[in-house]
């Protein structure tokens, strides 16, 4: 790491803000942003607690005033959340790494279907991000005066960039930072429902009694197809209640280990939470005949009852409840650049989506995914003023699209497995109630609200998914150029010697560290390496003596996933290295490899350069950059152009990098 002194401008600012870098090969490291099952439930829990803020309300606004109704639809909505609960819990289990929508409809469906649900799941959590800050900033303002609500736009994208830079940082540390407010929320609304629930035991008799009558009279009125109609309209309305549930199966790589264990227990958390404060807001709504109130959420007009009597130290409890109410959507939002840029981390390796986006961070972070959600959501909040009714709209549909997807996944996979026994019948009935209830849901959404805006939200997942399928089709047929060159590996590495590579002599040539040395950077023993080699001696001769091969394991978002994974790419390096190592034996040469881990190629090559010049002072540095056939837009997007970045920084630090061209096109005769 650099001295604080040695570093630039931006550089400094950089760890001022988002901090000092994180060593990924330490064991240590991992264990210590990993996150037990208390601080994942806040992390990756709020999501779906916040959504009791507007989830509720949607409901009872539904039912106009039949208010007792609710009381049935709230039953429904809690038995649903622990349902769907209970099959990802299923998924926890089948997909220790990592289970969301993605990785679930990819394994037991197939890839492209997988795609469709990792698109859908990219557009939820945009506006997991968005609705959670619009929904923040509704509840924040609406306790200042009204001259005031001319300035929650602006402070809505303020928070937004507040908690793209705390993502930047790290996740537990932003985790930790929102945990008192998340706390807060937690205790505000259990006393306030405790309270509420308590006073009106005396009254139960009355309240049984009054729902019986209010079915009774909305059947009369309504009839008992328009009452079932009312219902269902309700219970989908509510949608926006479920949506943070899968949230945990997508984040297991951050859980503390044991991942499933710890995963089990943070569902745990969040379902038991989620239904208690939904069934005992929607409880308290009817108990206290709350009405809507312009400028106020119900929550805040329930708050204002539940209080009134209390003097001052109500008002206060009322302030505290609903700035943490504010709060918690803000933390909400955390679930959005939680598991977002994993997705579009696993969705890049399956390239899906440009390769870029794997990459982490300094601070082990998938920087290219909490930036491109970031600004996103920023885009979509300034684009839709904030108008939370409409965002609702756009939020609920592709969240049951993934959850459809993911429940047939494991539906199917359940009746695979009948014939080994097992508990599998208990199993698919738990996932094929799960994809009935999520299937019945997304329906009524979609019929319901496509003219309200929900064309939108089906439109733009679809334009993602035709972006997919052509990004996908550029990396296949790259991928079977890149194969035709890499058909030259096997042919040097026979027994027989080559023209292409000029012998250094009869003999193994006398090592002197003062010849002139070729040091080159390679990714694998490929085409590319190879046809690097080719180069040097066509333009050079044997004018090299020496050979130096520096390769750089990568560690991005899939091989962060665990030790074991990091292993395998050390592994992977330094056998990789030995083939080139022993290639140029075979030819007389003298030859070393170094093989470097980090998320940084660049900044690995740059601190290793000094030590291979003060052993090797005549070394000069080349790399192989292949020549994509695309245009150089597309190029740019989809390619990451390692080593242009890598010559600027050795520029600056006085080494020169000779960059050599790679036909794609080229044969083994070139």
């Amino acid at each position: 790491m650099k001295p604080l002194e040695k570093l630039s401008f931006f550089e400094k600012i950089k760890r001022t803000f988002i901090g000092e870098a994180r060593n990924p090969i330490d064991q240590a490291t991992m264990h210590n942003i990993s996150l037990v099952a208390f601080f994942a439930w806040v992390g990756l829990g709020a999501d779906g607690l916040s959504s009791s803020c507007y989830g509720p309300e949607e409901i009872f606004l539904a039912l106009g005033s039949h208010h007792y109704l609710g009381l049935i639809v709230a039953l429904a909505s809690a038995a649903t959340i622990i349902i769907i609960s209970a099959s990802y819990s299923q998924i926890i289990e089948l997909f220790p790494n990592g289970g969301g929508a993605y990785f679930v409809a990819s394994k037991l469906l197939s890839p492209k279907i997988g795609m469709i649900a990792g698109s859908a799941l990219l557009i939820d959590y945009i506006l997991t991000i968005t609705i959670s800050v619009a929904s923040g900033a509704d509840a924040f303002f609406s306790f200042l005066p009204p001259n005031f609500i001319i300035f929650k736009l602006g402070f809505a994208v303020l928070i937004l960039l507040v908690l793209i830079i705390l993502n930047l940082r790290g996740v537990k540390e932003s985790v930790a930072i929102l945990m008192p407010i998340f706390l807060t929320f937690v205790v505000t609304h259990a006393l306030v429902i405790i309270y509420a629930l308590t006073t009106h035991l005396s009254n139960f008799s009355q309240v049984v009694s009054s729902t019986r009558s209010d079915i009774g009279s909305s059947v009369s009125e309504l009839g008992i197809f328009g009452v079932l109609f009312l219902l269902m309209r309700a219970y989908s309305m509510g949608a926006g209640t479920y949506t943070g549930i899968e949230a945990v199966s997508n984040g297991l790589p951050i859980l503390r280990e044991p991942r499933v264990k710890t995963g089990k227990a943070t569902m745990r958390y969040m379902y038991i939470s989620l239904s208690a404060i939904v069934l005992g807001l929607m409880f308290a709504y009817t108990l206290y005949r709350v009405e809507p109130q312009f400028g106020k959420t119900l929550n805040a007009v329930l708050f204002e009852k539940v209080t009134t009597g209390f003097g001052l130290p109500g008002v206060v409890f009322v302030l505290l409840a609903l700035i943490s109410e504010a709060a918690i959507l803000f933390v909400a939002a955390q679930t959005g650049f939680l598991d977002g840029p994993r997705v579009i981390a696993n969705m890049a390796a399956d390239r899906w989506v440009p390769k870029r986006f794997a990459l982490l961070s300094d601070r082990l972070v998938t920087m290219n995914g909490v930036l491109i959600l970031g600004v996103a959501s920023t885009l979509v909040l300034v684009l839709t003023r904030g108008s939370v009714r409409f965002l609702v709209v756009l939020y609920s549909i592709n969240v049951f699209i993934t959850f459809c997807l993911s429940q047939a996944g494991m539906v199917r996979h359940w009746w695979e497995e009948k014939s080994n026994g097992g508990q599998w019948l208990s199993k698919i009935m738990i996932n094929g109630i799960g994809l009935m209830l999520t299937t019945f849901i997304l329906v009524m959404m979609i019929v319901m609200k496509f003219d309200e805006g929900g064309w939108i939200t089906l439109a733009i997942t679809g334009t993602l998914i035709v972006f997919m399928i052509i990004v996908k089709r550029i990396y296949v047929m790259t991928d079977k150029q890149v194969r035709q060159l890499d058909s030259i590996v096997n042919l040097v590495e026979s027994t027989q010697l080559i023209p292409q590579i000029t012998p250094c002599s009869d003999t193994v040539c006398k090592y002197d560290p003062n010849d002139r040395t070729a040091v080159i950077l390679v990714k694998d023993f490929t085409g590319v390496g190879i046809k690097t080699i080719f180069s040097i001696f066509r333009s050079f001769g044997n004018t090299f003596k020496n050979f130096i091969f520096v390769q750089v394991g990568l560690i991005d978002a899939g091989a962060f996933s665990s030790h074991e994974d990091m292993e395998k790419v050390k592994n992977k390096v330094e056998k990789e290295v030995h083939r080139y190592i022993d290639l140029m034996k075979k030819y007389g040469y003298h030859a070393e490899g170094f093989g470097l881990f980090g998320t940084d190629t660049v900044e690995e090559i740059s601190n290793v350069s000094a030590q291979i010049l003060k052993r090797y002072p005549n070394a000069t540095f080349f790399g192989g950059q292949i020549v994509f056939p695309n245009n150089a837009f597309v190029s740019k997007i989809l390619h990451n152009y390692t080593l242009f970045s890598m010559q600027e920084r050795l520029y600056k630090d006085g080494v020169p990098l000779f960059i050599l061209p790679i036909e794609l096109t080229a044969q083994v005769r070139d």
